[in-house]
């Protein structure tokens, strides 16, 4: 491992654990009573699944969060049957202020980094998403120390899986694609992408699920922690 880039949610982030949850309590705390609950609830979920499953609308919005969480209980609310004028920017704000505030690194995140800073290993972080909330997330918890280069979507002006992105990183820590290790928990942005560039993608499937049934992905190695690649 002569560099190592990777990326920030759901990889040393634990960014996806309780959204549900949050999005409850963000429809109790500001729908009002006399509205159907359940109903916005599923409609919600059904919404939240057809809106990141769009590829080119997923790029679109995910660089401007809080506009996206607020498109996405508006269609909700319009899929529910549902008039209520500012319901949709308050329960975007207040899921937007309960997923900050929920956010944890994984126990082996620090640890894993100080551990590869100690051995020299370059270090990259290579994030999508929206400027704000990427850059309050690696300032919040502390991380900016870590690298040598961090790539956001949202200041760079493109994201993963471009190829511009990684070529860029690798440009900047000086390393050539061989010898150089990719790793996070999407399996085309952070294995496929990669790997067709000569970079060695290591997909970090923290539940255990193993590769989803019929996926054409073949990461070099598959693991559950970063602490798995320490001895590389």
């Amino acid at each position: 491992m002569r560099a190592l880039l990777l990326d920030l949610d759901d990889t040393l982030l634990d960014y996806s654990s309780g959204a549900d949850a949050h999005w409850e309590a963000a429809v109790v705390a500001c729908a009002p009573p006399s509205l159907d609950r359940t109903r916005l609830l599923t409609a919600l979920a059904e919404t939240r699944r057809w809106f990141w499953d769009d590829p080119e609308r997923h790029r679109r919005e995910r660089v401007n969060m809080l506009g996206a969480w607020q498109h996405i209980v508006e269609f909700a609310l319009e899929r529910a049957g549902v008039e209520a004028d500012g319901l949709a920017p308050a329960i975007a704000r207040d899921f937007a202020a309960r997923r900050r505030d929920a956010m944890r690194l994984f126990p082996d995140t620090v640890e894993s980094l100080e551990d590869f800073r100690r051995r020299g290993v370059p270090l990259a972080l290579v994030t999508n998403g929206d400027a704000s909330q990427q850059r309050d997330k690696i300032e919040r918890h502390g991380l900016a120390r870590f690298f040598d280069v961090i790539l956001i979507e949202g200041e760079f002006g493109v994201g993963k899986p471009e190829e511009i992105v990684y070529r860029h990183v690798l440009g900047a820590l000086g390393a050539p694609p061989e010898g150089a290790w990719m790793a996070g928990d999407h399996l085309e942005f952070d294995v496929d992408a990669p790997q067709r560039l000569g970079l060695y993608g290591v997909w970090i499937d923290r539940g255990g699920h193993g590769l989803p049934a019929g996926s054409r992905v073949r990461p070099h190695r598959i693991v559950r922690s970063l602490r798995e690649l320490i001895a590389d």
